[in-house]
């Protein structure tokens, strides 16, 4: 039976650095804002005529929308299938993803990878990829660590013809924004992770939309109780992922 939408009342802004995220309903969704229009520097973004993973990816190398390619090493652009039935979306690369030129390859990467395996997702089968393409840090203040710094809105809109053309490609059955970055410049400022994450929302960018937390703020959390507790709440919103995948997109598990 198909989900019920039902709009949602308007919050304040937040932030991925929330901490723990609240159980969402899981037998109803909530209308959302799609975020789908294009960016004002789109004319910026040297997005190719002919779309194609490949394409998109060699063109991005080049891509000075905005200020971030000055501080990120490399342009980190999304990997997977071109036909992924799975689309996970983040809020930009750090520091290994950025050293390797491959996302969600650290220590957040790899507790995707953790989950993922645990609900039978097979994570080959699967779209990665970040509404912001390069690294932004700041040094710091002692020794030579780059510590990830939050992108600017103005940042998000410059780099947000590269995750629209992303989407126009692959085409994802399901999409699922990590963290709240990623949920507002998709699902619109008004999102709250902390309250609606795991619960499917009407958008025009996937025929199922959702939002969860960041695997890197679970990897936050002040203490290992905490981490568990977010934990537990992950791999039950991407279990609702899981019930959605065909079998033979799913490891048996």
């Amino acid at each position: 039976m198909q989900p019920t939408f039902i709009p949602a009342k308007r919050n304040p802004v937040e932030s991925d650095q929330a901490g723990s995220a609240s159980p969402a309903p899981t037998q109803k969704s909530v209308s959302r804002r799609s975020g789908s229009r294009r960016s004002n520097a789109a004319s910026s973004a040297p997005v190719p005529e002919v779309l194609t993973l490949e394409s998109l990816r060699s063109a991005a190398k080049t891509c000075k929308a905005c200020d971030l390619w000055k501080l990120g090493t490399q342009t980190v652009f999304g990997e997977g299938p071109s036909k992924a039935r799975v689309m996970f979306v983040g809020e930009q690369p750090g520091d290994y993803e950025d050293r390797a030129g491959h996302p969600f390859v650290g220590p957040a990467g790899r507790l995707l990878d953790e989950v993922l395996a645990e609900v039978g997702i097979d994570r080959s089968e699967v779209y990665v990829t970040n509404v912001v393409k390069h690294f932004k840090w700041e040094a710091a203040q002692r020794g030579k660590r780059r510590i990830h710094k939050k992108p600017r809105h103005s940042e998000i809109e410059a780099c947000r013809p590269w995750l629209d053309a992303e989407l126009k490609v692959v085409k994802p059955e399901i999409l699922v924004c990590l963290g709240a970055s990623a949920a507002q410049a998709l699902l619109g400022k008004d999102f709250r992770v902390t309250r609606d994450r795991g619960t499917f929302v009407s958008s025009d960018l996937a025929p199922h939309v959702m939002a969860t937390m960041h695997p890197s703020s679970i990897l936050r959390a002040p203490d290992s109780q905490e981490r568990e507790k977010q934990r537990a709440e992950f791999v039950t919103d991407l279990k609702k992922v899981a019930d959605l995948l065909p079998t033979k997109l799913s490891k048996a598990g």
